[in-house]
């Protein structure tokens, strides 16, 4: 029997969750989806998450992403979703609604913590930039395989606004851009964090991480660039890992 987890990834337009084969790092059946709330208040979100917890019979600690600077449960920023989040404490509120304990941390930190061990960084030295392309743009800083939180760097300044406005998979969406287009923007948004960080590897995850072949190939970046080999559940599969690597067992 494998050692089992379970996530629940919090985003701008959607809330995942499933339970998680950690061992192999894989989802264990399919994964429920629900509509983010609107407006997308703690109170509905939280309802959400235990409605999908409840549907798989779930008792035990779970792990939870949040789009924005998490510090021990506690909401600092929230770019995506509704401010009113801004100092909730995630792991405290909601584990009034679910039966077991909750382990929050920043959505792009679980994808990466996902990728490191089971995906596309793994046994990856150096840096390691994970990008997710979204809503917005989350990031998650490796060095030798050690995380550095909440670097939020979609929100540098690339010409006179934040990255994530005109190189997210949102901003391709909102503006109908074609890949080829919008390939142009993540070129000029990598092009300044190539500057900053010079990573060893950048792994791209997010829902545009499927079709990958459309668009990484139009990228001019010094730095080897591959997709998340986890794609849109690295999120799910990064938040259960951390939930159990926390426990006290």
């Amino acid at each position: 029997m494998p050692v089992q987890g379970f996530g629940v990834d919090i985003g701008g337009s959607g809330i995942k969750g499933c339970t998680v084969d950690l061992d192999a790092g894989r989802l264990i059946g399919e994964r429920v989806r629900i509509e983010t709330p609107d407006p997308s208040i703690p109170e509905k979100v939280y309802a959400v998450v235990a409605e999908i917890v409840t549907s798989f019979g779930w008792t035990e600690g779970i792990g939870v992403t949040f789009p924005g600077v998490m510090k021990h449960g506690v909401v600092y920023t929230a770019a995506n979703v509704d401010k009113s989040w801004i100092g909730a404490d995630i792991d405290a509120e909601l584990a009034r609604y679910i039966p077991g304990s909750v382990t929050s941390l920043n959505d792009a930190d679980a994808a990466g913590l996902a990728e490191m061990r089971y995906g596309a960084g793994r046994d990856q030295r150096g840096v390691v930039l994970m990008l997710t392309f979204g809503t917005g743009i989350g990031s998650a800083l490796f060095v030798d395989g050690h995380l550095v939180p909440n670097t939020e760097f979609g929100h540098i300044q690339v010409d006179g606004e934040d990255g994530e406005r005109r190189a997210s998979a949102g901003a391709r969406e909102r503006e109908e851009l074609d890949w080829a287009e919008w390939a142009q923007r993540v070129d000029r948004y990598l092009d300044v964090l190539e500057g900053q960080l010079w990573p060893d590897l950048i792994i791209v995850g997010g829902g545009v991480s499927k079709k990958a072949h459309k668009w990484v190939p139009l990228l001019s970046t010094r730095t080897p660039i591959v997709p998340a080999q986890l794609q849109n559940d690295a999120g799910i599969v990064g938040a259960a890992l951390a939930a159990h690597e926390s426990s006290p067992e």
